[in-house]
């Protein structure tokens, strides 16, 4: 008879098999796990409550060229159709741009970046005359805002989403910038108090 003590079976029975291991891919490895916005940037002047959206594994967003497609098993439609959010992971053959799904802290909604981001200068300070600058650190004007000439929606010259998030401190570095804020599409939820 052969005796083996039991910690000898208790480690070599807990052994995860090689086959088990399992490392998944980081499809949005390119963006931030986090993004902040409104926080001390600007010289020490808090211009507003700082909001944080960190990025949610498990979850992805298809942005098609076209609003109203049907999206089956989506969990979430934004922008009428035109992004949809599902579960899991993406794979390869999937149509249209991807990019990760965030949530808004504290109460954790979902939020889609669009690849859009929102400049204002101080008052005074037109969008027409910082263009050179904007260009320079790698961004266009997407649209102009008649009613706000000291704000803009820009967009990576890329086209990127990423490459809009990650450029967004070059903006801020600009002079005389008051607020820099990625576009995060959310559902609608009913407003309390109203």
């Amino acid at each position: 008879m052969f005796y083996f003590p039991a910690e000898y079976f208790l480690q070599v029975y807990f052994l995860p098999l090689i086959a088990e291991v399992r490392f998944q891919k980081d499809y949005f490895s390119e963006y931030p796990e986090q993004i902040r916005v409104g926080s001390d940037a600007y010289g020490g002047l808090r211009l507003r409550t700082a909001v944080s959206y960190t990025r949610k594994p498990g979850y992805y967003a298809i942005h098609y060229n076209q609003p109203n497609t049907v999206a089956s098993g989506a969990v979430l439609q934004l922008n009428d159709g035109a992004i949809a959010v599902f579960p899991g992971e993406p794979n390869q053959s999937e149509q249209g741009t991807l990019s990760p799904i965030y949530t808004l802290q504290p109460n954790g909604s979902l939020a889609v970046p669009t690849g859009l981001v929102f400049i204002r200068f101080a008052e005074g300070v037109d969008v027409e005359s910082q263009r050179e600058v904007i260009n320079r650190v790698g961004y266009e004007v997407a649209q102009s805002l008649d009613y706000a000439p000291h704000a803009a929606w820009l967009r990576a010259q890329s086209g990127n989403i990423a490459d809009a998030i990650a450029g967004i401190p070059q903006l801020e570095a600009i002079p005389k910038v008051e607020n820099i804020e990625p576009q995060m599409l959310m559902e609608k939820g009913l407003r309390l108090g109203h």
